[in-house]
């Protein structure tokens, strides 16, 4: 399977999702928060999975598109904080990323134990 389309994709979508974004008026905005993480952070945390662990693996990705499909992860890390008024600067791994996903089956989970959004009432 070739990743590199995969991860031009995914960055280039990033890009734009951030360039586009316009903070909600009233925050939460939770359904644009978990559409990041499941159309956005998931599915590019997703790639690497496969890429590492997938039927094919392991499938080196080299630093640049490690480092393209790691910066798409974070921007919308940083859209999912931001749509619950939250400013972050995020600089996660896509390995810590995707060992919270194997041992949580769950986006969410992920970008709350990275982000610490939504905060603990």
């Amino acid at each position: 399977m070739a990743y590199e389309p995969r991860v031009d994709a995914l960055a280039e979508r990033a890009r734009a999702d951030r360039a586009a974004f316009e903070p909600p008026a009233d925050p939460p905005d939770r359904e644009r928060a978990l559409a990041y993480l499941r159309e956005g952070a998931g599915r590019a945390v997703g790639v690497y999975v496969q890429a590492r662990a997938g039927p094919e693996a392991p499938v080196h990705l080299g630093p640049d598109a490690y480092r393209r499909l790691e910066r798409a992860m974070n921007d919308w890390l940083v859209l999912y904080a931001a749509c619950h008024g939250t400013r972050i600067e995020a600089s996660f791994t896509l390995r810590t990323a995707a060992q919270l996903l194997v041992d949580t089956h769950d986006v969410v989970a992920v970008a709350e134990l990275l982000t610490g959004v939504p905060g603990r009432e």
